[in-house]
């Protein structure tokens, strides 16, 4: 068994931590039973979403491309285990250049999340550039995790040719993803910070957290951070012969790191040591948050959750906050200033909703179009983190990514998707859709699917179901199964600690050339198929219009439709699409499909039977309807894990 990471704990631990963070709200199940469909007769329910009704943008949706900015460039395939820079190489920000950048932009893509750019605890010595060593005993990996930030006011020295001009290599390649007309996205954890926070790059005025700290006692609202006073940090004990560095000697790695008095950890722990799956390499901020979980600062009203950005920023004003608060605003004004587009929270749960309604707010008051990305994991917060914090975006991963893994896995129906589309209609437009991610398994990996054309039809249904954007993780596109041991972490996920490169994309890149010279056939397809139907998602129309579950309908009217299968169809003014998805790896179909007639009126269509284009046929094959009365059809043929997507634009 193996060091179980931060990864691995978005568990009910931080469930039970984000709750009393947010007293009053009701827990709802996080996994409720698909609704059971009466099938007697032909069911017609038309889900439209709810939000911006009659309203069509004249694209789709957005596209965020997240990038493990450490190795996407990097082209050394040595991966040893716990390796150097010097034996498994590292990528650079230089890596992404006019021609990696416009491959990017092939999926759709409008903004680029580099992931790991805030400086972070790191093994490598850069002394000479006044940065001072971090310890093995409180870093995770060689590499460190990004997660675990050391200074907010720069950036990661292992991502630069030059370290010492690190920060104007990074604002370079802000101005080429501009100029490539994406949008760049980086991470704020505003929870917990590195047990070694120590800025040297902030500018005059701004003290380090904790700096002013009173450490004799537990919790002042002001304190940065939570003390156990009167006693020290130790290191936690390893378990399953875990070793910091893998046993390699280092001047620091003693089982020692100074700490008086010890600091809560970041996960919310607060013993002397912490266990070693607790978040051990970093500290917990605190909010103003007393340790009973009660309040130490202004309530927001309830009916602000109707009120605009700029009346939640006028609530502020004049207002006393905890120092946590002002430290935060502080660094995102300062990365607006550099250029960066918007952000993405790290458990964003952990940290009172009054925060992100007074940052947030701030934040779009200085630039309004900023996108603000947060992870949450608990379905019963979604509302509150949306309408009174703000965000424009949330995972939705519990429920709709863990319900489409086990559809994907052949463990659960596909009818399990329509009473959490359902639940989640009102806020459609806020959800982030996913099939991977840096916390996630890949899907070529054996404990998620085995095969990365599983991924196909669940990728078609996730990113065309919603009104919510799409994320696409590096390398997906290629069938990345990373695998491998690199040291710290879980081998089913790259890796997010070490020092590695990711064998698909090093065939993709093909020396810099990223022209698929050295791909397998295999991966070449699947490249294509996730750009073609990413940029359709993100040109059409119909995705930011209105949406008809026609799943429930066909179990009932079509011969030879099952549980293997899922069916929609979204449509606007002008635009209209019908998804047609086979999740089976083994079994082909052919039917035919029916369409609702409320549908078919909705729609305005007559009897001159309209000619589809299928997104993933031939470009010359044309599909009709057959109009009736009753309901209308299509013929549909499909073969193991085949979507068909039809679509057509009225005059």
């Amino acid at each position: 068994m193996r060091i179980i990471d931060k990864r691995n704990i978005k568990s009910i631990k931080l469930i039970v931590i984000s709750a009393l963070l947010l007293s009053g709200c009701e827990q709802t199940n996080q996994q409720e039973k698909a609704t059971q469909l009466d099938l007697t007769e032909p069911k017609q329910v038309l889900n439209s979403n709810i939000e911006n009704k009659g309203s069509e943008k004249p694209h789709g949706k957005p596209v965020i491309y997240q990038v493990f900015t450490r190795l996407f460039g990097n082209q050394n395939s040595t991966n040893k285990p716990w390796g150097t820079i010097e034996e498994n190489g590292v990528g650079k920000f230089n890596d992404f250049d006019e021609l990696a950048l416009s491959k990017i932009k092939d999926f759709g893509v409008s903004h680029i999340w580099y992931t790991g750019v805030p400086h972070h605890a790191v093994i490598r010595d850069y002394s000479e550039i006044g940065i001072s060593l971090d310890d093995p005993d409180v870093v995770k990996g060689r590499a460190g995790s990004p997660y675990a930030v050391k200074d907010y006011y720069n950036v990661n020295p292992d991502l630069a040719v030059n370290p010492d001009k690190r920060l104007e290599e990074f604002e370079q390649l802000i101005q080429r993803t501009h100029q490539q007309g994406m949008k760049v996205i980086i991470d704020i954890v505003p929870n917990h910070v590195a047990r070694n926070y120590q800025s040297i790059s902030k500018h005059q005025g701004v003290a380090d957290f904790g700096a002013n700290d009173d450490t004799s006692v537990e919790y002042k609202r002001d304190n940065n951070f939570y003390y156990i006073v009167g006693q020290s940090f130790k290191v936690p004990q390893a378990s399953n012969g875990y070793l910091p560095l893998n046993g390699e000697p280092h001047p620091l790695s003693d089982n020692q790191f100074d700490e008086t008095p010890a600091k809560w950890t970041g996960n919310g722990a607060r013993k002397v040591q912490p266990d070693i799956n607790d978040w051990y390499e970093t500290v917990k901020v605190n909010y103003g948050v007393r340790p009973d979980g009660s309040y130490d600062f202004s309530r927001l009203p309830k009916d602000y959750a109707s009120k605009d950005y700029q009346a939640h920023y006028a609530f502020w004003q004049g207002r006393s906050v905890p120092d946590s608060w002002k430290k935060f605003h502080d660094i995102v004004l300062y990365w607006l200033d550099k250029g960066v587009d918007g952000f993405r929270y790290d458990m964003a749960e952990m940290v009172p909703v009054e925060f992100w309604s007074y940052l947030n707010s701030a934040i779009k008051m200085k630039n309004p179009d900023a996108t603000l990305l947060a992870e949450v994991y608990n379905p019963s917060l979604y509302r509150d983190y949306i309408k009174l914090g703000k965000m424009d975006f949330l995972y939705d991963k519990v429920d709709f990514y863990d319900t489409m893994k086990l559809i994907m896995q052949e463990k659960a129906a596909t009818s399990s998707l329509l009473p959490i589309v359902d639940r989640f209609k009102d806020v459609d437009s806020h959800l982030l859709h996913f099939l991977e991610n840096h916390d996630e398994q890949r899907i070529a990996s054996a404990d998620f699917a085995g095969d990365a054309r599983k991924g196909k039809p669940a990728m078609v249904v996730s990113s065309l179901i919603g009104k919510g954007p799409n994320l696409l993780y590096f390398a997906q596109a290629l069938g990345e199964a990373g695998d491998g041991d690199a040291g710290f972490g879980d081998p089913t996920r790259t890796t997010i600690f070490d020092y590695w490169g990711v064998p698909s994309l090093q065939r993709w890149n093909n020396g810099g050339k990223f022209d698929g010279g050295k791909s397998t056939q295999a991966e070449k397809d699947l490249r294509h198929y996730y750009a073609k139907l990413l940029d359709f998602s993100a040109s059409n129309s119909a995705f930011n219009g209105d949406f008809l579950e026609l799943h429930s309908f066909n179990l009932n009217a079509s011969d030879h439709y099952d549980e293997s299968l899922f069916s929609f169809s979204r449509w606007g003014q002008k635009n209209k699409v019908i998804v047609i998805s086979n999740f089976s790896p083994t079994k082909s179909y052919q039917f035919d499909f029916h369409l609702p007639q409320n549908l078919i009126e909705q729609w305005g269509l007559e009897s001159d039977q309209p000619e589809l284009a299928d997104l993933f046929g031939e470009s010359s094959q044309t599909i009709t309807f057959k109009l009736a009365e009753q309901s209308s059809t299509i013929a549909v043929s499909l073969k193991p894990l085949e979507s068909r997507v039809f679509y057509w634009t009225q005059e």
